[in-house]
This record gives structure tokens, sequence and C-alpha cells, in this order.
């Protein structure tokens, strides 16, 4: 999923590409969970775009949105894999040879935007899984993170580097009994860090990812208030480049996992190891990120494959399974549920908690050939 970094990276390619101009085409089509599911339709959006100038972007964490000339304004989240493509322009945070990636207007596009300048720009919001959201949020420009959904989440490390300060971590943490690495990936706490922001904070700050929040001490908030400024202002500074991430980073060496032949290791020798902390895969250097205190208990090895550091991140729709394979897992599910007791389980929310099911994709920013 995009984080912080990578959606900043877009927004920087809305101010330099979309804002000052005026919409002169607007095509939407409907999509009942893309737009639906937050109350809102391709019609309704299309209307509302239509003959307007963009004159401003935004974003919190995971969020972001164009203001328009007028109210209601464009608020939208990429959920696990969309992307707002703008023709001619290297917005992606990284790169594919697929023939189909050159086509326009795009595959499994959303909305359709054209401006009215001589040289147009075009615009496509797209999106495969459909985990995305775009609602239309009616209020003055100035307003909009008063608004839900922006105002049921977090601070953002970036925009509202003020607030989030050691003083405000202090509370943060001390307040909550939950695996740090779990706190971290909370939108109602934080804004904008996703798995692997929080795997590279955590290792610059020393800390375990299963250790409870509310037994770091003094000397280690203040190595995770300043490894979150450092990790964000970085990656953003770089437009989320992975390529121009510092080589001493763990992103630059976490994405073997699972393969053969494949040292789990940062070039020094440390192992990286892999473990599930908040539903999430977490790479983790024992080396380095020592157990201070209490941790969550009942983490498991996470043995999902991942790809090598030195293949091209890929979007690949998951395995189908062939008619005797689901014959044979339904009829292993039968004899389970014969055997065990029924648990309850919780639901994960649409545009935050959603685990991804794409297996073997880098979780890299920019590849090249």
């Amino acid at each position: 999923m995009p984080e912080l970094a990578e959606i900043h990276r877009i927004v920087h390619f809305i101010r330099e590409h979309l804002v000052g101009k005026t919409l002169s085409k607007v095509q939407a089509q409907h999509d009942d969970i893309v737009f639906g599911k937050v109350g809102t339709s391709a019609a309704e959006f299309q209307k509302a775009m239509q003959g307007k100038k963009v004159v401003g972007a935004g974003q919190q964490g995971k969020y972001f949105w164009m203001t328009m000339s007028s109210p209601p304004h464009a608020v939208m989240h990429f959920g696990m894999a969309g992307w707002l493509k703008i023709r001619d322009a290297d917005t992606y945070y990284y790169r594919s040879d697929k023939p189909g990636d050159e086509e326009w207007p795009p595959k499994y596009w959303k909305f359709l935007l054209e401006t009215s300048d001589e040289v147009k720009t075009e615009a496509a919001f797209v999106d495969a899984r459909r985990l995305a959201r775009i609602r239309l949020v009616d209020c003055p420009a100035d307003e909009i993170r008063s608004h839900t959904p922006l105002k049921e989440n977090g601070p953002d490390p970036v925009t509202d580097k003020d607030i989030v300060n050691e003083s405000w971590l202090t509370e943060k943490l001390g307040k909550k009994k939950v695996p740090i690495k779990a706190l971290l990936l909370d939108q109602a706490n934080i804004s904008g860090i996703g798995n692997w922001m929080g795997d590279e904070i955590l290792y610059h700050a020393k800390i375990h990812p299963e250790q409870y929040s509310n037994t770091l001490k003094e000397e280690q908030i203040k190595e995770l208030h300043t490894a979150i400024h450092y990790v964000c202002s970085t990656s953003i500074g770089v437009l989320a480049d992975s390529e121009k991430f510092p080589e001493h980073w763990l992103f630059k060496h976490r994405w073997g996992k699972g393969k053969k032949n494949h040292l789990n290791a940062l070039p020094n020798g440390d192992k990286i190891s892999f473990l599930t902390v908040g539903g999430r895969t977490s790479a983790v250097v024992p080396a380095v990120q020592k157990k201070t205190g209490a941790v969550a208990k009942d983490i498991e090895e996470d043995a999902t494959p991942s790809t090598p550091a030195n293949s091209k991140r890929r979007r690949v729709a998951p395995k189908k399974e062939s008619e005797s394979e689901v014959e044979e897992s339904q009829t292993k599910k039968r004899v389970t549920s014969k055997q065990k007791k029924p648990v309850m389980k919780t639901e994960d929310s649409d545009e935050e908690k959603t685990k991804p099911a794409v297996v073997g994709r880098r979780r890299s920013t920019r590849i090249t050939k």
C-alpha cells in the first residue's frame, strides 16, 4: 500500500501538472465500492469536477485531496493498489515494462481528467483491486481536515511536525499497551506510517517491533521521535525514489525473504528476521533491535515469500486454485471444523487494515530495468 512517502510523491505531481488548470473534460465510471462505499457516485463526482479549476492539493498520511475553485473537493485514498497516472509524466513510484502500462486511457480507470490549456494535461485514477476510495467533501478548502475521514485519523508527522513532538509521543505511548509496531500502523494514532516505513523507523530507533509501547524508556522515546522524522523527511525528500534511499537503510536489504540462496542480512552481516506483528510481516534486525521490556505473545513467524532485492516489482494476481485443489481445501476445512471449536474473528476496515493478497511483490519504490 502506498504510504506517506508515496502519497507525498503524487501530491507533488498534482501540484506540478494540475494545480492552476481548469478541468474541461471529466469522465467517471461508477464503482459501487470505490465511489459508493463512501457515499459518492461517479455522476456526482463528474458534475462536481467538470469546469472547475484545481487550486491546490494536500495530504494527511495516506489520504490526499485536490481543492477546487469551489466546493466540493475530491478526497482520495489509494487502498492497496490504486494510483493517479498523469499522461507522459513519471508519477509511479516503481517502473514497469508492461506494454499495457503505456495504454491511454489506462485499464481499470475510475475517473479521467483533461485540462483546457493549449497543451492539455490528462490524468487517470486507476485501481484494479477496487480498494481505493474517492469521495466528495463539501466544505471550505481549509476545513477539509475537520471532516470525515481525516478528522478520525491522527496527525501527519510531516504536515503536523510541530504536533508530533516528544511530549505528544510520550503521552501517546504511555496510554496504550500494544506492540509498538501495531501502534505505528494504526492510522488513528498517527497518519501515513505503513509497513515498510514502520520497520525502517523501528530499526533506526533500535526498538523491537513486538515490545509494548508503554514499556519504552525515555531515551527510547527520544530515539523513536528522531527516527520517525528522519525516515519521513528523507523518503519524501527524494519523492519516495528508493534508488536514492541511503544504502544502510533496512529497506535496501529486506526484500529477498523466502528466496533460495538469498541471505536475509545487512551488508555488515546482521541477520534480518521476519515476524508477524499487528497483522503485518515485520522485518527486524535482532542484533540491533533488542527487547528491553514486555513484548506481545504468540507472534508467529511469517512464511509468505517475497521477491528478491534485484527483481522488478510486480502487481501479481493471486494464484487460482484448480478444481481438485479447491475440493481438497474444502474437505480439509470440513474435517478441521469438526475437530476445533469456532473462534471469533474481527473484520479489518476497508481502507486501512486490509492485508494484501498479492505475493511476490517487492515493496520497492522505484525499480529500473
